[in-house]
């Protein structure tokens, strides 16, 4: 079996698996929609995550089965590797911020995190920071240069998500405010 043939077909696996949990079980095995509206209050469904997901994943499928005829690179090259290694490192370092940078700004502040989490300016620190430095790190990283526009895109793209995730929720707790 040649690389593109291989690559086809796990193309049409993962499209398959993709559009049977759009289609089937999704719709079967969940209750709530993507968004629900309960009691004049506006909540994300049960379905946003795996539909996002599967999304996502039809993505991917339609990349593979697009770029399917290129050759495959034999191995991975120290380039590779170090660039691999960065944006893991990138990962940890901002989530570390996402994680702790509020409860360390409400310790500086002398006051308690927990319950400041889900009031602003609070709520955003961590997110805010953490996204951050992890879209203009990949920007840095991917331009090989640290750029006014690439900290200007982060910032942009941080807002973005707020404004799609937490704007329109009364009561969604951006991550990691949730877990502490």
């Amino acid at each position: 079996m040649t690389a593109s043939s291989r690559s086809t077909a796990l193309a049409l696996v993962v499209a398959g698996f993709a559009l049977v949990l759009l289609f089937l079980w999704i719709p079967h095995d969940i209750q709530t929609g993507i968004v629900e509206r309960v009691r004049r209050r506006t909540a994300i469904g049960d379905a946003l995550a795996p539909t996002v997901a599967a999304a996502v994943l039809l993505l991917g499928a339609l990349v593979l089965f697009v770029e399917r005829r290129r050759e495959a690179t034999p191995g991975l090259s120290g380039e590779s590797l170090r660039f691999l290694l960065s944006v893991i490192a990138l990962g940890a370092v901002s989530f570390a911020l996402m994680r702790w940078a509020g409860p360390v700004a409400a310790t500086l502040a002398g006051t308690d995190y927990r319950p400041l989490r889900a009031s602003a300016p609070w709520k955003y620190i961590g997110f805010v920071l953490g996204g951050w430095v992890m879209v203009f790190g990949l920007v840095t990283l991917v331009e090989r240069r640290a750029s006014l526009r690439g900290a200007i895109t982060a910032a942009l793209m941080v807002a973005l998500l707020i404004a799609v995730y937490d704007l329109p929720f009364e009561d969604l707790l951006l991550p990691p405010n949730g877990d502490l």
